[in-house]
């Protein structure tokens, strides 16, 4: 009894040690912000000396809450505890739609990269800035090269993420067929996504060609798939172009039409073709301003009783389950 009771003060005194010597180092580093109270001299471009140029004390407080939450002046808590502790004062990504502390390093990989470069080259040089995005199709892509089965990209427009994957794969020593299916001339609007069925769907269509985000030069679309044997470019608006598609094993799909009714006929189309195990990526499911995307794709997984990821990029990842 007694060795139980002085093992118990032993561990005790261990653990007020600890608690001291954690207490003594906040005390050092209040000790150390009190001491610069008074404003540190303004460095170049206006900032105070030590403090990098590119510093926000805004995005500083929304990367550390702790801080934030105790209502301590960012700068200061940067220039006296923030600093030696790594805290983030950006963010490693922010850009379409997605800002995070978290690791980016999939980006300094040589083959994403090389991947990424040849989707801007698609475009004609214009980066779009989806390096995630982009990361998320090869991902998929890289798992469904390992399954049986064709590709299908149903909304190619210049055709950025099916030329990073093809690049990627090296795809002209596989033994596929990549489907890609487009209108080349935006949304449908006198089809399923008639302004009925799809409301915004013209204005979308009128902006994504303003900006130049869209395509209607087949001409160009082909000579950029031109260096791959086996790419199969279909012309014209989905559900009317589906049954082009003849492969009866599909391994990958990426759904990017940006407006429901055409997406969910591409899914019923393929989802039997679809084998177990197939990767589809869904670009607008969780995107914002194309909530009819997730809500008619939620409802379609949940009637095959399955469901779609969805990712802070703005897409969803759906992954075909063995068949009952």
């Amino acid at each position: 009894m007694f060795k139980r009771a002085k093992a118990s003060i032993a561990k005790l005194k261990q653990s007020m040690a600890r608690q001291e010597e954690h207490l003594a180092a906040q005390t050092d580093a209040l000790h150390r912000i009190a001491a610069h109270l008074g404003d540190p001299a303004l460095g170049p471009g206006g900032h105070r000396a030590g403090v990098p140029d590119d510093f926000d004390p805004a995005m500083y407080l929304a990367l550390n809450r702790d801080v934030a939450a105790a209502k301590v002046d960012a700068t200061h808590h940067f220039l006296n505890v923030g600093e030696n502790e790594n805290r983030h004062y950006r963010p490693n990504y922010m850009q379409d739609g997605l800002i995070t502390i978290h690791n980016t390093s999939f980006q300094d990989d040589p083959a994403f990269q090389d991947a990424y470069a040849r989707g801007v080259k698609a475009t004609g040089g214009q980066d779009y800035n989806w390096h995630w995005r982009v990361h998320v199709g090869l991902w998929a892509a890289r798992c469904a090269v390992k399954l049986p089965g064709d590709f299908v990209e149903c909304g190619v427009n210049k055709g950025f993420l099916s030329s990073s994957i093809m690049h990627d794969l090296k795809w002209n020593d596989l033994d596929r067929t990549f489907w890609l299916l487009d209108t080349f001339a935006g949304i449908d609007t006198t089809g399923v996504s008639s302004e009925k069925n799809d409301p915004g769907a013209e204005d979308r269509n009128r902006k994504h060609f303003e900006s130049g985000l869209y395509t209607d030069d087949v001409s160009a679309v082909r000579e950029n798939f031109a260096e791959w044997k086996n790419v199969q470019i279909v012309v014209g608006a989905v559900p009317g172009t589906l049954d082009k598609i003849t492969s009866e094993q599909i391994a990958f799909a990426s759904i990017d039409m940006n407006t429901a009714p055409p997406e969910i006929a591409a899914m019923e189309f393929l989802w039997s073709r679809l084998v177990p195990g197939a990767m589809v990526v869904l670009d607008d499911f969780n995107y914002r301003g194309y909530e009819a995307q997730h809500v008619a794709m939620t409802d379609f997984a949940k009637a095959r009783n399955t469901s779609v990821l969805s990712l802070p990029t703005g897409q969803g990842l759906l992954v075909r389950p063995p068949n009952d």
